[in-house]
């Protein structure tokens, strides 16, 4: 079935939990998409996982239009949630609607994310208007990070705990439709999914969410850079693609790869004919 904006509205109202990951490539997309995924994330995290920048910072709208378009070849069913990148909507309210618009025209989301809570409702509240749908997102918030001194837990001290509360309930009365909730303490995280009407996504905040996402790249054992602790590694697909690769050396090296049935043949005729 295919997922919508209001399909994870619903969710919350029937106490069903919502699966997410992100995908940045059609091939990808399109096998967690047939795994039946409720939505997918083009994060971006692809500055990580992707192209191999530090952080996410240097990506740019581009390359969120640019993978968020091949994703979106690959998956027919789930929610395709496009992040904006970081000074894609600090600037102006102008330039928010702007990068939105391209990231639902030329990119083909249903959705943007945005990072932030009170600071940014300016912003979110011009992009739903112009009839963009907005997911928020609060707690450690990767763009921030070197206002945070680092990927470091969020909502520890009740002010900053107060902080997460007043900045999920600002997000539900400008529109957003769902809320991630990263890095938060589970009873922290708990208490915000109660105060909202609308769904909350966990990552690294607990199992009270009403979703949880992981980046698809951390949860296959394919990103070994860095693993957050709240990772759960459902396979280890590097060391398979290692073996295979490996594998695949070895053939070529002893010329046991391509064998006969990997070949095209030719009609003897045309080969007798070549060597008169």
């Amino acid at each position: 079935m295919k997922k919508t904006v209001a399909t994870f509205k619903d969710a919350k109202n029937k106490n069903e939990k919502l699966s997410m990951v992100t995908s940045y490539d059609y091939s990808m997309a399109k096998l967690v998409d047939e795994a039946g995924i409720d939505g997918i994330l083009v994060g971006d995290s692809l500055g990580m996982v992707t192209l191999g920048y530090d952080d996410t910072l240097a990506v740019t709208v581009d390359d969120m239009i640019h993978h968020t378009k091949a994703v979106s070849r690959g998956a027919k069913n789930a929610l395709i949630v496009a992040d904006m990148p970081f000074l894609s909507y600090h600037i102006s309210i102008e330039d928010s609607i702007k990068n939105a618009g391209r990231l639902i025209k030329e990119g083909n989301a249903h959705c943007v994310k945005l990072e932030g809570g009170i600071e940014i409702i300016d912003k979110v509240e011009a992009i739903i208007k112009a009839q963009i749908p907005v997911m928020g997102h609060i707690g450690l918030t990767p763009q921030s990070i070197n206002m945070f001194g680092g990927f470091k837990v969020q909502g520890k001290t009740i002010n900053q705990i107060q902080k997460l509360i007043d900045d999920a309930k600002a997000l539900e009365e400008a529109g957003v439709f769902a809320i991630v909730l990263e890095c938060i303490p589970e009873k922290i995280a708990k208490i915000i999914t109660e105060c909202v009407s609308i769904p909350t996504i966990g990552i690294g905040a607990g199992k009270y969410c009403d979703g949880q996402i992981l980046v698809v790249n951390d949860m296959l054992g394919m990103y070994s850079d860095f693993t957050p602790k709240f990772v759960k590694q459902y396979k280890n697909l590097k060391e398979d693609i290692n073996e295979a690769i490996n594998d695949y050396i070895t053939d070529v090296k002893k010329g046991t790869f391509p064998e006969e049935k990997h070949s095209f043949k030719i009609d003897e005729k045309i080969l007798d004919e070549l060597n008169k």
